[in-house]
């Protein structure tokens, strides 16, 4: 049925229904993954009712794919990305061959025609970026060595794709196709003696070359220098706004003019940008957008889906599915293990990659429209890609149960190059001072424990052997000045921090930290909260907070929780949750102030309250 507002009505009924059946998705323990795919089927052409507009809701997804991407670029340095080219290019390259050879196989069976095979495994060769770093953010696993080669090996997927997407309207006629009007060389290509392909296949890596140059020469100095300008205005709204300017345009000027997938464009200007110190601001400032953009992507795969080709070719359809899940994986599990990694990172690798997304659609709709492919090849890479986008959260599911659990207790035996040179840096001694928290003596200092290993992998990490300890979760501007104090006053202190640069700086001063994700049972349990009698959560997001705080109490009832908040309603839900004493920054800033004015003599000039 028609409608005046299109893109409203697409937004409003893709985040509604994805909300509604998120809701009843939580209270069956389902991913979320499922509901959003779910209301796109509801809202799809497929279905009788209401028909969003796909074509909006396809740019719309776009948008989320991009900041998306910016955001991972954030995290992610030309170093780390230069780090596992040796594993993400071959990886990558030969993961793509395997899959591309068994859909080509698939393709003999149900006869249709070589062209058809090589687009179509071409079509279920590549993951979607989506569902992957959604999944490793999850894990906090972006800044793992892991992460690092699943980014990676995402980059190398979808610069194949961007050659193959330029590729296929000229080859279209050698794969059985028609080719979209002529495509004979002209101008410098004609008078060098190239053919279409060669001309084509030149121009696109000419493109792609000159756009990596301008952003790693040009882009590093001007990107960085424009958001530290817009900073210095003191306009957050201001800083916000060139965020998304920057991250939108930069995608954009990529694809236009360079020919480069949008994805990739915005990875490479968040990259550029990650040297900044105003990269995590700026990642922040994109959280929001890229979330909501991020649901109506599933919701634009769900409205692909027709509910009609499970019944018609359900062996078309589980076999599609087991190359994508199982194929992909085997190859990506070997290759990796080839390489020398262990299990852990070649089952992490294989989970990441068993689904597909967003590319696949675009080449299957191109392979229709050059009537390379016929419309059923493209209905089952849509079935295909639904079904890997729902298994993939239980595979991580199985993954972190049965793998990555078991990988983080710890081993038999102590190795015997274990570190031994960290001491901590004041005797140990009873303090005095009350805690200020319970008015207790605070206990006896215990020697600090030797570093954790240096490698970011998260199997390494090893159990606690504290008790009667802190858990301090958060080292930022807050958890930084307690993490201090605790130390200093020879406190037994664990801390847990996502951020790899700040891990490397506690296991430097001799504090025991955990990079893990903190709000999880399995991490918990490996901080013995059971034994501890502190936890002081440091993290300014309340919803995460929250989640930290009622899991904490029902592992520990008696344990001591210390929170901070910045609203009268963070606190109510905080403390709701089971928080002892939440911290408020304004309110403690008050404080301050009027002790400051009416008890001077109270104070400590210089210092801050």
């Amino acid at each position: 049925m028609p409608h005046e507002t299109p893109l409203i009505a697409t937004i409003v009924a893709g985040l509604g229904l994805a909300f509604i059946f998120a809701l009843v998705a939580q209270r069956l323990r389902l991913s979320p993954i499922v509901a959003y795919l779910l209301g796109g089927v509801v809202i799809g052409p497929f279905t009788p009712g209401f028909v969003a507009d796909q074509n909006l809701a396809n740019e719309l997804a776009e948008l989320g794919v991009i900041l998306l991407m910016f955001g991972v670029g954030l995290h992610f340095s030309l170093k780390d990305l230069l780090s596992v080219r040796a594993i993400a290019v071959p990886g990558a390259l030969g993961q793509i061959a395997v899959a591309t050879l068994l859909g080509m196989g698939f393709s003999w069976v149900m006869g249709w025609g070589l062209g058809t095979g090589l687009v179509f495994g071409l079509a279920l060769s590549v993951a979607s970026t989506v569902v992957l770093l959604r999944a490793m953010q999850e894990r906090k696993l972006i800044e793992t060595e892991r992460g690092r080669i699943a980014v990676g090996w995402l980059i190398v997927e979808d610069l194949v794709m961007v050659i193959t997407l330029v590729l296929i309207p000229p080859l279209a006629g050698l794969l059985g196709g028609h080719a979209p009007g002529e495509v004979a060389p002209s101008g410098l290509a004609a008078n060098l003696g190239l053919n279409s392909i060669a001309a084509t296949l030149l121009v696109t890596a000419i493109k792609v070359a000159a756009f990596v140059a301008l952003m790693l020469v040009v882009g590093r100095k001007v990107i960085p220098w424009v958001l530290h300008f817009v900073a210095h205005t003191g306009s957050r709204e201001l800083f916000r706004l060139a965020v998304l300017a920057i991250s939108l345009g930069v995608a954009y000027g990529a694809a236009v003019l360079f020919g480069v997938s949008f994805a990739l464009g915005a990875f490479f200007a968040g990259m550029v940008l990650a040297e900044s110190p105003l990269s995590k601001q700026a990642a922040n400032e994109t959280l929001p957008l890229r979330d909501a953009f991020a649901v109506l992507f599933f919701v634009s795969v769900g409205m692909l889906f027709n509910p009609a080709i499970l019944i018609q070719h359900p062996l078309g359809v589980l076999a599609t599915f087991l190359i994508i899940v199982i194929g992909k994986s085997i190859a990506a599990f070997l290759i990796v293990r080839g390489f020398g990694y262990s299990r852990g990172v070649a089952l992490t690798i294989s989970a990441s990659l068993a689904q597909i997304g967003e590319f696949s659609f675009i080449l299957a709709v191109l392979g229709v429209k050059l009537q390379i492919i016929p419309g059923t090849a493209r209905d089952l890479v849509v079935a295909g890609a639904l079904l890997s986008i729902v298994i993939n959260p239980i595979l991580f599911m199985a993954l972190d149960r049965f793998v990555l659990r078991p990988e983080r207790q710890p081993a038999a035996a102590p190795k015997p190059e274990a570190k031994t040179e960290a001491k901590p840096e004041v005797e140990p001694e009873t303090p005095s001072e009350p805690d200020a928290g319970t008015g207790a003596p605070v206990a006896e200092a215990q020697p600090a424990p030797a570093p954790l290993p240096e490698d970011d992998d998260i199997e390494v990490v090893q159990p606690t052997k504290l008790s009667q300890h802190a858990i301090l979760v958060g080292h930022g501007r807050v958890g930084s000045r307690v993490a201090k104090a605790l130390h200093q006053a020879g406190v037994p202190l664990v801390v847990i921090e996502e951020s790899q640069s700040e891990v490397e700086k506690l296991k430097a001063e001799g504090i025991e930290v955990y990079s893990g994700p903190a709000g999880d049972y399995e991490t918990l349990e490996l901080q013995n909260l059971a034994g501890a009698k502190w936890l002081v959560v440091a993290i300014p997001d309340a919803f995460e907070a929250g989640h930290l705080v009622e899991q904490a109490r029902k592992l520990n009832p008696t344990i001591r929780i210390l929170a901070r908040a910045h609203s009268e309603e963070a606190v109510d839900y905080l403390r709701g949750l089971g928080a002892d004493a939440i911290l408020m920054g304004e309110e403690e800033i008050a404080r301050g102030m009027i002790r400051d004015l009416l008890q001077p003599e109270a104070s400590q000039p210089g210092q801050a309250a």
